[in-house]
């Protein structure tokens, strides 16, 4: 470097430095930037030889740059010395400024280390300030934008050797050296930083575009599956809401997509399954239920949700997976029916009827805790003259004359209880009749006629046994020729009168096989209360057919 006395060569100095800069800030990749630090050293600072160390991932430092000499720089290049080593060097010697020198008097306890050196022997200084072959000077390069410099992380070493003056650099020259090596410090980072977005941008590019095969495949897989699937909003006001669906599911329910997007699963759900389909959207699990066609019929699918979350919001869609199970749905119902009816007249059976009588029955407390029914008393104003002959017994066994209304049992296990009317006359009380119905001659025309006429004849008696009743009321083949009728909220005397119009129904003339064959009638009247079982309360209906039957001639029965 020029005598530092001589201020324009300074300056010519500072603008040769200035363009060296310039050229290390715009080189386009990390280790262009690291060669023109290097150069920059050799060319703008006046040095025969410059290094650069820089530090790796694992801590330790390798020689990424050299110039000056290029015996050197296919020696050296590429080889790595610990970073124990370069602490050690950063911590001998003397301090120039952020610079540290270490004179050959000390450095030859450097030679024999693991970091690349290339250094040559001579003889003795001749002056104080004339630089030795074995002298040493490092500028150490830290991360920008802390005040001072050294107080950040070590990127680098930048070393130099053999001032083309001779001598050791004065005040200018180590600041110079101090001023090149931060520089060299924040286009190194630089560079590290556009490497770190070059590589980030190429991973992103690389993730938009695995995520834009993945969209393309979903939609694909969405759009041509052979099964019903949409997608709908989950939360929000617009919850359920169908967002898209795909060609399946729109000739499934035979509609078009631009009007299914007006809608949600709950606005095509029968009615009956609603609750069925909440919950399936709650759990986002799998259900069975009806959806409406266009036509305003009802479609059996399989309906399975998915939920599809968001990392960051959680919970955003319902990817539903709609599959026709309408024909299984169908065998099932018809396998239940035959199960459950009778395969001669459709009728319920008699394991159906009894099921359904038993559903109105249960078993009525037989003993009352005296407390209990002191409750009772208190909540509905019962006293001891409310209490009547009722078979309940207090809790040491004895006759308790007490009889709550079916209200008080309510209160303690919701269920409505089934009530008969008292006596043999109407007293007013609606309760649950079963009529037990018995066919007069109907053995005479299977034994005249056979079966096939019999069969005849139990299909017509059936059906007109189905038409004279209410709907809800329960018309059902308790096996041969014995039909009972279940009909709620009756009277006495509306019983007696169902019974006589289901008379003159069955004993009209029945036509089979071009001839009239008459059968009659006989009909017992039992009625249902809670404490009975279904097959008790049949034995009663069935007991009184009989006193009906044997109290009408013989003669007279088959008329009515």
């Amino acid at each position: 470097m020029e005598t530092e006395s001589e201020p324009y060569v300074r300056l010519a100095t500072l603008r040769q430095l200035h363009h060296v800069m310039a050229d290390m800030n715009t080189a386009r990749s990390l280790a262009d930037t690291l060669q023109t630090v290097a150069d920059g050293v050799v060319t703008g600072l006046g040095y025969e030889l410059a290094c650069v160390n820089l530090v790796q991932p694992d801590g330790d430092l390798v020689v990424a740059a050299l110039a000056g000499n290029s015996a050197a720089e296919a020696l050296i290049t590429g080889r790595v010395g610990s970073r124990a080593s370069w602490e050690r060097r950063l911590t001998m010697g003397e301090a120039w400024g952020d610079l540290r020198f270490i004179p050959h008097t000390e450095g030859w306890v450097l030679d024999e280390d693991d970091v690349p050196q290339w250094y040559t022997d001579g003889p003795a200084p001749r002056f104080e300030d004339e630089w030795h072959p074995a002298d040493r000077l490092f500028a150490p390069m830290y991360t920008p934008g802390v005040p001072g410099g050294s107080c950040g992380e070590l990127i680098g070493v930048l070393s130099v050797d053999r001032p083309r003056n001779g001598r050791h650099p004065g005040a200018w020259g180590r600041e110079a050296l101090q001023m090149y090596a931060f520089q060299g410090a924040i286009a190194i980072s630089n560079a590290r930083l556009r490497a770190n977005m070059q590589r980030a941008l190429v991973r992103l590019e690389r993730e938009q575009q695995a995520l834009r095969a993945s969209e393309e495949s979903f939609r694909q897989a969405f759009e041509y599956a052979p099964s019903g699937m949409a997608v709908a909003e989950m939360g929000g006001d617009q919850h359920g809401r169908i967002l898209r669906t795909n060609d399946a599911l729109c000739r499934l329910l035979g509609r078009p997509a631009s009007s299914m997007r007006r809608y949600s699963f709950s606005d095509l759900v029968h009615p009956e399954d609603i609750g069925t389909l909440l919950r399936t959207s709650a759990e986002g699990g799998r259900a069975e239920l009806r959806l409406c066609r266009r036509d305003g019929t009802y479609l059996w699918v399989s309906l399975r949700n998915s939920v599809v979350a968001d990392a960051a919001d959680g919970p955003r869609f319902l990817l539903t997976h709609v599959e026709d199970i309408e024909d299984r749905k169908r065998r099932e119902l018809q396998l239940a029916h035959r199960a459950s009816h009778d395969s001669l007249t459709g009728l319920p059976n008699s394991a159906e009827l009894r099921s359904r009588l038993g559903a109105r029955l249960c078993a009525r407390p037989a003993a009352i805790e005296p407390g209990v029914v002191d409750t009772i008393d208190a909540a509905y104003g019962h006293g001891p003259a409310d209490h009547a002959a009722a078979g309940v017994y207090d809790a040491n066994g004895h006759g308790f004359d007490y009889r709550p209304g079916p209200e008080a049992f309510d209160a303690f296990d919701h269920h409505v209880h089934t009530v008969a009317p008292e006596g043999e006359r109407d007293d007013g009380t609606k309760g649950l009749a079963v009529l037990f119905c018995d066919l007069d001659g109907f053995k005479s025309i299977n034994d005249r006629f056979g079966h096939n006429a019999g069969d005849a004849v139990l299909i017509e008696v059936a059906r007109r046994l189905g038409g004279a009743v209410r709907d809800g009321d329960t018309v059902a083949r308790l096996g041969g020729d014995e039909f009972v009728v279940l009909a709620d909220g009756l009277g006495r005397a509306d019983a007696q009168d169902l019974a006589v119009r289901l008379r003159s129904e069955i004993i009209q003339p029945i036509r089979v096989d071009g001839r009239a064959v008459r059968v009659g009638a006989s009909f017992g009247i039992g009625w249902a209360h809670c404490g009975m079982t279904a097959d008790e309360v049949l034995q009663s209906a069935d007991e009184r057919m009989y006193i009906e039957k044997r109290s009408r001639p013989k003669a007279h029965r088959r008329a009515g």
